[in-house]
């Protein structure tokens, strides 16, 4: 690992100074469970690390029936886990936090840096790159690509988005408060995240030396929600499929309905195609079911990870129940 500068800023303004006004790279660092591997495995190399774990006004969580959930950027894991309110009205939220299997990562990272870890991709974490390329053409297509993305895989980006908390935040209809040189913003999780077209793109929207300072998450009033994720294993490992939904019903009739899948795309995935199969339905098996297929109508598997397809749809499936019967 390089030499670095270390800063520990007590403010939001205090931070984004600090990220502002280093000679090269600065980063802020939260937990530092993703970027820190990064560095010592050279990917990463910023000049300066500005820790953000003084800076109470990124702490805290809060809730109302009118406004929702408040939750700071460097919440843990941990803490939203052990969060009454959360327990209590946002149950499928609850489930993918606890399905983050290491005690240590819940413990140690925050919300705000499960939105911006970067891809488990092997070929980015061997140093090829974002976009996994070696001499101007992509590693993946021809290569092992069994955990890379079956949907948004158009080219020339083939990971998969890793956050655990995205789907269902998205489903959700939550906001990322953020703070940078130009001032304080807000916006929809889902516009958060991006495919990159060029190396030298990210797969989110943060602008330079910005940082998250927030999430807010919609009251749920009636909604049914649940998380379904499919995995190779329990232990530490990253799920092959997750399906994130949340219903609006009328009985046992869906109104309106908000599908989002993970691990299988660039981005989070919210599916249209699966929200209009739903929509109007009275949710049995058959219903969730071809709600899954219309999910993945559009998948483009490439030659080592078709099974993906199935899981998908799977996850779809078995959310969909999870929430109609109240399970998340």
């Amino acid at each position: 690992m390089q030499a670095f500068e270390y800063a520990r800023p007590t403010s939001v303004k205090e931070a984004v100074q600090l990220l502002a006004s280093a000679k090269g790279e600065a980063r802020p660092l939260a937990g530092g469970s993703d970027l820190l591997d990064l560095m010592k495995d050279g990917v990463a190399r910023p000049e300066r690390l500005v820790s953000l774990g003084q800076v109470k006004e990124l702490r805290g969580i809060e809730f109302s029936s009118s406004g929702g959930l408040h939750v700071g950027a460097t919440v843990t894991l941990e803490e939203l886990i052990d969060n009454a309110d959360v327990q209590r009205h946002y149950p499928a939220l609850l489930q993918a936090l606890e399905s983050v299997s290491s005690p240590q990562i819940r413990s140690r990272g925050t919300v705000a840096g499960d939105l911006c870890q970067r891809p488990r991709c092997w070929y980015y974490r061997l140093g090829y790159g974002l976009l996994a390329t070696y001499k101007g053409k992509s590693l993946v297509p021809d290569g092992d690509n069994r955990y890379h993305a079956i949907l948004g895989n158009g080219g020339p980006a083939y990971f998969v988005s890793p956050s655990s908390l995205a789907p269902i935040l998205i489903a959700l209809g939550a906001k990322l408060r953020l703070h940078g040189p130009q001032g304080s913003r807000e916006m929809p999780v889902q516009d958060f995240f991006v495919i990159p077209k060029s190396e030298g793109e990210l797969e989110h929207v943060l602008r330079p030396h910005e940082i998250i300072t927030g999430i807010t998450v919609p009251p749920p009033g009636a909604k049914k929600m649940a998380v379904y994720e499919v995995r190779q294993r329990e232990v530490m490992d990253w799920p092959l499929a997750v399906a994130a939904v949340a219903l609006d019903m009328d009985g046992d009739t869906v109104k309106k309905a908000r599908v989002v899948l993970g691990q299988v795309a660039p981005i989070p995935w919210p599916s249209p195609e699966a929200e209009a199969a739903l929509a109007g339905k009275t949710l049995t098996e058959d219903v969730a079911w071809d709600a899954g297929k219309a999910a993945v109508s559009k998948a483009k598997p490439l030659s080592g990870n078709g099974y993906k397809v199935q899981l998908a749809r799977v996850a779809v499936k078995r959310a969909l129940l999870r929430a109609a019967k109240g399970e998340a």
